[in-house]
Order: structure tokens, then C-alpha cells, then sequence
């Protein structure tokens, strides 16, 4: 029986153990792509996966809503994600284009056909985007990542 994920938090809440092995499970893609888009690679977004699980098990007592836990979850990844940035003192340029481009051109490429000639400009536009939105600073980063990216509305 596949249960419900406010059930799980709500078990993984009150200590069990397998409810949340099931979270991890459940969410751990989508942590490291978050991280993946904030940092640029994979050892990092493997730490800050790691370190997001570890910190909202640590807090499995302050949730106090259910309903909220892959916010916290990702919320965390994202301080964790920026944490990591200023640490390690990289710089950002802000890109020159205005932030509507990013989402407009994220858009073109969800709406473009899947005939072999539009793949491979499809490819080129994705990487275009991806670069465009490693360039931004961590705040605007995470935004653009979990609302354009993740589909996140809060």
C-alpha cells in the first residue's frame, strides 16, 4: 500500500524510522537536482542532499505541519546550498539579461515539438538556460530553480 507523504511525516514526526527512509527515498532526486542547478556539481549536491536529510531529521520535532515538509526540505537544501557558496567565496555576475528572458525561454522549450530537428536546438537552449541561471546570485538562483524549474508556488 503506497501511503500517503503527510502519513509518513506525521510516523517519520512520531520516530519511525521506516516512514522516513520512505521521505529519503521519496524526495532525495529532486533534493540533488535542486542543489545540482544551485551549485554546479555533483560532489556538492551529493553533500548538500546528504546534509538536508540530516538537518530535517534533527528538526523532525519542530514541523509542525505536515503539509510543509518538502518546503522545509528544500528550504534547507537551499540555506545549505547558499551556505556553501559564501564559504567557499565564489563570485556571481548578475546576467545581463532581465529575469523574464529565463523564464521565457524555459517556456519556449517546454513548448517545442519533439521532431529530431528541434532536439538538438532544444539541447543548446537548455544548456543557455542553465548557464544564464548558475550566473545569478544564490537567492535569485534558488527562486528561479524552484518556481520555473521545480514548479514550486511558495
Amino acid at each position: 500500500m503506497i501511503m500517503d507523504v503527510k502519513d509518513l511525516v506525521r510516523k517519520f514526526i512520531d520516530g519511525d524510522q521506516a516512514a522516513f527512509a520512505e521521505l529519503v527515498r521519496r524526495y532525495k532526486r529532486r533534493v540533488y537536482s535542486v542543489a545540482y542547478r544551485m551549485l554546479g556539481n555533483h560532489l556538492d549536491a551529493d553533500e548538500v542532499t546528504q546534509e538536508a536529510f540530516v538537518r530535517i531529521y534533527d528538526k523532525r520535532g519542530e514541523i509542525r505541519s505536515a503539509g510543509l515538509f518538502g518546503s522545509l526540505l528544500f528550504r534547507i537544501a537551499a540555506n545549505y546550498s547558499i551556505d556553501l557558496i559564501r564559504k567557499r567565496r565564489r563570485r556571481f555576475v548578475s546576467i545581463d539579461d532581465d529575469p523574464t528572458t529565463i523564464a521565457n525561454l524555459m517556456a519556449e522549450l517546454a513548448d517545442s515539438s519533439t521532431l529530431p530537428d528541434r532536439v538538438l536546438e532544444n539541447a543548446e537552449l537548455k544548456e543557455e538556460i542553465e548557464k544564464a541561471v548558475r550566473k545569478l546570485p544564490p537567492r535569485q538562483r534558488i527562486a528561479i530553480i524552484l518556481h520555473d524549474i521545480e514548479g514550486y508556488s511558495k
